[in-house]
């Protein structure tokens, strides 16, 4: 049992500190994101050598270089959309006064290229172990996959917590394709039919000898559906979830300025010149009255 419990806090600490790698990345000034780019690509091709090096390998090990494998390639999923490399052909509002289907099919758009990146990663992975014994890596990302779109079928339907304040700002106008409501039909299913599956999955990890590959391949990937699960719940209960992450999200983007929205610059310059009157207006009115209290002083 005590190499399940290696396999449950490592799993726990990849996601949280992904997680928080992530984050911290961006919200970082755009103009980093290149070199965050530049670095998560060259993880990502490490990553899928390590899935073809691994694709035969029945160890423990073989287990864990596997699931971290397939988590450092959905991070680059997740980079490559919120830093704006790959996203969709449409990037602008939702219109007001859209009907849920056509919504939802300008939503699709907002992310179309990246779900096509998504398929092509996925597809890429199951050929690279296909056949094989080891596709820890390749569930893993499955299981990503799978989550996420769960997930933003819940935020589009409604939840009380849309997180909109962990958007970068160049992304943040999917809000406006979301909704907050406090419940919605699709949550109970999404959530009872995964966790179905993670007791399954755990279930069928304890009846087979620990410290074995096949055992440690399911707790690891069971873990992280449980966790998939918890982000889930998150989206519902009025819990401070950003507090996990607050080392990540504390102090980003000191020192920058986001860029104005078109049409923002006339808004702030108007503002800066009123702001110049106003003050011209006071400081007089403030001469005058040390004038005033000058000459009733003299007399």
């Amino acid at each position: 049992m005590f190499s399940y419990g290696i396999a449950v806090g490592y799993a726990l600490f990849l996601w949280w500190f992904s997680t928080g790698v992530i984050l911290y990345l961006d919200k970082r000034p755009a103009h980093t994101y290149r070199w965050s780019l530049l670095g998560a690509t060259a993880l990502l091709l490490l990553s899928l050598l390590t899935l073809h090096a691994v694709r035969n390998t029945v160890t423990p090990f073989g287990a864990y270089l596997g699931f971290t494998a397939g988590v450092f390639s959905w991070a680059w999923m997740e980079m490559s959309y919120f830093m704006g490399l790959i996203t969709g052909p449409r990037k602008a509002a939702c219109p007001q006064g859209c009907g849920s289907w056509r919504r939802f099919w300008l939503a699709i758009q907002t992310s179309l290229y990246h779900e096509l990146a998504i398929v092509a990663a996925g597809g890429l992975m199951v050929w690279i172990t296909w056949g094989s014994p080891n596709q820890v890596g390749t569930w893993t990302f499955v299981i990503l996959w799978w989550m996420r779109w769960s997930a933003k079928l819940n935020l589009f339907f409604g939840v009380p917590n849309l997180n909109e304040d962990w958007l970068p700002e160049h992304i943040r106008f999917l809000t406006s394709y979301l909704s907050k409501r406090p419940m919605n039909l699709l949550f109970p299913v999404s959530v009872s039919v995964s966790t179905v599956i993670m007791c399954l999955l755990v279930e069928t990890a304890l009846d087979l000898p620990p410290g074995r590959f096949a055992g440690t391949a399911l707790m690891l990937t069971a873990t992280l559906l449980a966790l998939g699960i918890l982000e889930h719940w998150l989206l519902v209960l009025p819990l401070a979830d950003a507090a996990l992450w607050s080392w990540a999200l504390d102090g980003t983007g000191r020192g920058s300025t986001p860029a104005a929205a078109p049409g923002e610059e006339g808004v702030d310059a108007v503002g800066a010149a009123s702001g110049r009157r106003a003050a011209g207006a006071s400081s007089r009115r403030a001469r005058a009255r040390i004038v005033l209290d000058s000459g009733l002083r003299s007399r």
